[in-house]
């Protein structure tokens, strides 16, 4: 039986030092493979998301990517966003064009910006697609109260914010009380399924300094994940619901975002948040680079 080899791709998101970021794996050319062959490798790598490139069909995009959890299809989901991208950046299969590179995926057309952050690497950041925000009832919020065993700040009301992704984004007192939580997931998994969401996250700010810093926390069991490492989704609902409690005179904002403490992670991810945008952004690095037999 003849085996395609393809090339691929390990790529560490949120991150410059490997293995302490959220992976995802690229496989770099999918042209051929049909979608039970894609969502078969993405149950095999058995990570959050596996990504597969394809040529675009809209001629504004540099490439077409199609999403794919262990069990499913995603239209757009922020860690592998960035991931593809860098593989593509890092093979010279794309270049930046002023900047910037246009993804095009299940959800539409996304414009990337590329830059160099503080510390000399590449720095990749999406554009949010456009939050719908609900915010959520007393006995909603007492309901995710007693799941995650810890009180939430509710003089800024939790809400479920849909980019896409569904999460329903809390604010604990502070970094520590975020970092001491622990969820009763078999609850937190019925929750989630019978509100029809991508799971919860929960953020809280170190000492207020002149730039905000929140340690944020994103739990996904209905989906298979109980804790994600480092999410870009979640990140960006968190700058969402930001935004949404903000007195304008206060926006723009940069927001520097801690993730996987909890899981001896070291994810860093900004969060520029405008009144007509939100900037989801951070490193990668390469962790396996080879091929992958089909």
């Amino acid at each position: 039986m003849h085996q395609l080899e393809v090339n691929y791709k390990q790529v560490d998101v949120f991150t410059a030092k490997p293995f302490k970021g959220n992976p995802v794996a690229v496989i770099m050319d999918a042209t051929g493979l049909s979608t039970s062959q894609m969502q078969d490798i993405a149950n095999w790598t058995n990570l959050s998301e596996t990504t597969f490139v394809l040529p675009p069909e809209n001629s504004e995009a540099d490439y077409r990517v199609r999403i794919f959890t262990p069990k499913s299809e995603l239209p757009f989901a922020g860690h592998p966003t960035i991931g593809t991208a860098w593989a593509l950046l890092e093979a010279g299969i794309i270049t930046p064009r002023q900047g910037y590179i246009i993804q095009e995926c299940g959800a539409g057309l996304v414009r990337l910006t590329i830059s160099m952050c503080s510390e000399g690497n590449t720095s990749i950041a999406f554009e949010l697609p456009e939050p719908r925000i609900t915010v959520l009832s007393p006995k909603q919020t007492d309901i995710i109260e007693t799941i995650i065993g810890s009180k939430i700040n509710r003089s800024i009301p939790p809400a479920l914010i849909d980019v896409g992704a569904r999460w329903i984004v809390a604010k604990l007192s502070d970094a520590s009380s975020v970092l001491n939580v622990t969820p009763d997931y078999s609850q937190l998994r019925q929750h989630d399924l019978a509100m029809d969401i991508t799971g919860i996250c929960l953020y809280g700010e170190y000492s207020q300094q002149q730039n905000i810093m929140i340690e944020v926390r994103s739990f996904a069991p209905a989906c298979g994940v109980n804790e994600d490492p480092v999410c870009g989704s979640g990140n960006g609902s968190v700058a969402a619901f930001i935004r949404h409690h903000s007195p304008k005179q206060l926006i723009p904002l940069d927001v520097s975002a801690f993730q996987g403490q909890a899981l001896g992670r070291d994810g860093k991810i900004s969060l520029i948040i405008d009144h007509d945008k939100i900037k989801v952004g951070g490193c990668a690095v390469t962790c396996i680079d080879g091929k992958i037999l089909i």
